[in-house]
């Protein structure tokens, strides 16, 4: 083990009584999990999906398939984040409403592993996380929901890493945050929605743009590919713009800069 900070991940899992991870599936998730079950016994870790209209439905196969590869007690909870006003509403705080329905839930479906067990509940966040806009991470504070990758100095380049050197299957998966993401702050998020952005960025996936995001502005869909991918982005126009206006978008933009993790929150800064 070249990497100290796996060390002191491993002693932070191994001196708990058991966790409940909330794994979302993507790569800093997975990486928590995994390292859970490499630093307790098996009956000593739990894996939490949460799901919604918020997720795309292969990325729930593609937790499934992950736990089971892992042989981990993997449960799935519906969460009811779109009940919520304060979520629909879509302002900046719009995870932090997210967060506290997924917290929730797993406490309530779980509780007697917290009460009983003295299991603790984590979840994936990395220090990168720590310089953005994540009030998610507000609402695990007020839970007393642990960070354990974030705690031992995990960043993006660090989870990657971890994950090349133990060939997990999502190593080289690209970051698919929740599909509310899409929608810019100020615009109602409802379950159609979210499925019109499922099914466009679905035709994108098939044309081969696999790291894309489909960025929903009303009648404007931008769409973000990397940079490098934009002349074949635009050489397909005569197929996206057409199957874009069918879903409901009037007018389709593709963004000269390139796919931005975390796009939307420009509009903060601002």
């Amino acid at each position: 083990m070249s990497d100290p900070r796996e060390a002191a991940l491993l002693e932070r899992l191994g001196g708990l009584p058991g966790v409940i991870v909330a794994f979302s599936g993507g790569v800093d998730s997975a990486v928590l999990l995994h390292a859970a079950t490499r630093a307790l016994p098996g009956d000593r870790v739990v894996a939490v999906t949460a799901r919604s209209p918020s997720l795309a439905a292969p990325e729930l196969d593609a937790a499934l398939a992950f736990g089971r590869s892992l042989r981990v007690d993997h449960r799935v909870l519906d969460t009811r984040e779109l009940e919520r006003p304060e979520y629909r509403r879509n302002d900046r705080d719009r995870c932090y409403h997210c967060k506290q329905e997924l917290f929730d839930a797993v406490l309530e479906a779980l509780g007697e592993h917290v009460r009983e067990r003295g299991f603790a509940l984590a979840f994936g966040a990395i220090t990168d996380d720590l310089a953005d806009h994540r009030p998610g991470a507000r609402a695990a504070r007020e839970r007393g929901v642990l960070a354990p990758l974030a705690d031992a100095g995990f960043d993006k380049t660090a989870v990657r890493a971890y994950a090349r050197r133990h060939a997990l299957s999502v190593a080289e998966k690209p970051s698919m945050p929740c599909l509310s993401s899409r929608v810019a702050y100020g615009l109602e998020v409802d379950a159609p929605l979210l499925a019109r952005i499922e099914r466009g960025e679905e035709l994108l996936h098939g044309l081969g743009f696999v790291d894309c995001r489909l960025r929903h502005h009303g009648d404007v869909a931008r769409i973000e590919v990397p940079a490098a991918e934009l002349p074949r982005l635009v050489a397909l126009s005569d197929r996206i713009e057409p199957a874009l206006r069918a879903l409901g978008w009037r007018w389709i933009s593709a963004d000269l800069r390139g796919l931005r993790s975390g796009s939307l929150n420009d509009v903060l800064s601002r």
